[in-house]
């Protein structure tokens, strides 16, 4: 069988992979804090039908040699944690980080979630959820007396009570950054979980020690630029359309050749 069968195979079967890619960032265009994927490939092994220094004489070598490629294979999808646009909302509870860090959430099993995802409500206890139900850790209370809420850049949660004047504080935004967020596993419903090789959360309060600042009232935009990815997407196509052809011109030589036999 012709080599190149098996390496055009293999090229659409990476642009079939990079179209699924461009397409979920395409679907998520409008989901608050979402992050782009990137798809990254790789050439696979080589074929070497002469050998690159190899003897040509008695005193001369072969510069280059003869190398065959196999084809491509897709070597990871990179989550880009660029940040998006900051949208005005008014709402309270809605906030966004400017810069660094994740919000924290307790999921039910326990385990800690992280997101960038800050519109966040009260449940039927006070407590500050995620649309999902999830508590903010560490929890947050809101009285149900309060009038007012107001969230500092900091994190600082303060709340002003009927026939109070002033606020009191019900607790703080503790916030997480990753020295590799591209590490993080995604775990749908705008939530990411810790791995190995996002290494362990650093913890630390918003504006300090390179993590962003808290923005009450806004929620951060996907940074998905839809300009962008309607590009990728025709590239792709392409290379998609280009493989094909070279099956199909394969496939013709083959059918010569059995002819002649």
């Amino acid at each position: 069988m012709l080599t190149s069968l098996s390496s055009a195979a293999t090229g659409m079967e990476a642009q079939q992979t990079n179209i699924d890619v461009i397409a979920n960032n395409l679907a998520n265009v409008n989901t608050t804090g979402f992050k782009r994927s990137r798809a990254a490939f790789q050439d696979l092994l080589y074929e070497s039908r002469r050998t690159v220094g190899s003897a040509s004489t008695g005193t001369t070598d072969v510069p280059t040699g003869i190398q065959v490629g196999l084809g491509v294979r897709t070597a990871a999808v990179e989550r880009l944690h660029t940040m998006g646009s900051i949208e005005k909302t008014g709402n309270e509870l809605d906030l966004a980080i400017e810069g660094d860090g994740f919000f924290q959430v307790e999921l039910p099993n326990g385990e800690i979630a992280y997101t960038r995802d800050g519109s966040f409500q009260k449940d039927s206890q006070g407590r500050m959820v995620t649309v999902d139900g999830y508590p903010v850790d560490p929890g947050i209370t809101i009285p149900e007396d309060t009038t007012e809420i107001a969230i500092g850049e900091d994190g600082t949660v303060q709340v002003f009570q009927a026939g109070e004047t002033e606020g009191t504080e019900v607790g703080m935004i503790e916030i997480a950054r990753f020295s590799n967020p591209s590490g993080l596993k995604s775990l749908g419903g705008n939530l990411y979980q810790e791995t190995l090789t996002s290494g362990d959360p650093i913890l630390g309060t918003a504006g300090e020690e390179g993590l962003g600042e808290i923005a009450q009232g806004y929620l951060e935009s996907s940074n998905v630029s839809v300009m962008k990815q309607m590009v990728n997407l025709i590239s792709s196509q392409r290379a998609y359309e280009v493989n094909s052809k070279a099956i199909k011109t394969s496939d013709e030589m083959l059918q010569m050749v059995n002819q002649l036999a």
